[in-house]
Formats: C-alpha cells, sequence, structure tokens
C-alpha cells in the first residue's frame, strides 16, 4: 500500500462510476436545447488543437482543464464574467465524455451543484448532427 496513506487504489473506471453517481449527466439534444433556451452554459474543455481540427460548438466558452476551476469559482478572482453564481447550470464538454466526468465532480466540489457533463461529449454531439463551427484561430 505505499503511497496510497493506507487506503486501496481505485481504477479509472471505478472512479468514473462513483463521480457519474453523485448527479445526473445529459444527452445531446437535452444539452443543444438548453442552450439554445439560455438555462446552460456549455463549457468546451478540449484542447486547443482538438478544437481546431473538430470544430468548437457555437456560443460554448471554452476553458480548457487545467483552467477550470479557477474561470468557473463564483467567488474566484480569475472568474469569467459568465460564472455568475452556484446556481448556474454548467454543461462541461470534452471530446468523448470521460474527463468532463472528472471535471463536473470537481465543479460539485466548489458547490456548482447544477453542474454535469455530455455524454459522449464533442463526438456524441457531432455526430447527433448538431451546430459545429470553425475554432476561431
Amino acid at each position: 500500500m505505499s503511497g496510497t496513506n493506507g487506503r486501496t487504489p481505485v481504477g479509472i473506471d471505478a472512479l468514473l462510476e462513483r463521480v457519474r453517481a453523485g448527479y445526473r449527466r445529459i444527452e445531446v439534444q437535452e444539452a443543444h436545447e438548453a442552450a439554445h433556451t439560455g438555462t446552460a452554459l456549455l463549457v468546451d474543455i478540449r484542447y486547443a488543437a482538438l478544437r481546431e481540427r473538430d470544430g468548437v460548438i457555437p456560443g460554448a466558452l471554452v476553458i480548457e482543464r487545467n483552467e477550470l476551476e479557477w474561470r468557473l469559482d463564483p467567488q474566484g478572482s480569475h472568474r469569467a464574467p459568465e460564472a455568475t453564481g452556484h446556481d448556474l447550470r454548467i454543461v462541461v464538454i470534452c471530446n468523448e465524455g470521460y474527463a468532463s466526468s472528472l471535471a463536473a465532480a470537481s465543479l460539485h466540489q466548489l458547490g456548482l451543484h447544477r453542474a454535469t457533463d455530455l455524454v459522449g461529449g464533442f463526438q456524441a454531439w457531432r455526430a447527433a448532427g448538431l451546430p459545429v463551427e470553425p475554432a476561431a484561430r
């Protein structure tokens, strides 16, 4: 048990299952409707090379994963203007819907209790034929 502080290590699949049990994930059509009606903020956490390769969701706020908590903490000094309060409904989007689950769980720890993530990520959005535009250079 060296390096685990006496705890049994958890594999990533078990960790994903555990964090996803803490909130309801969202499907692409529901995410599209929520963004369209202004009832949710879509947040794209993919890195630049993926956005440049595949495009972006129109209207989604781009915040790379390593800045997410700082930019979305409503009490933070580095918060984005869109981070208006702890009741904000945030839909985190990564490439395929794995890293976004961990990111949403992290946002819950900051008190953003309505944070969720997109099942299947950006690739599911694109496969559903929902709007995508080229990334700004």
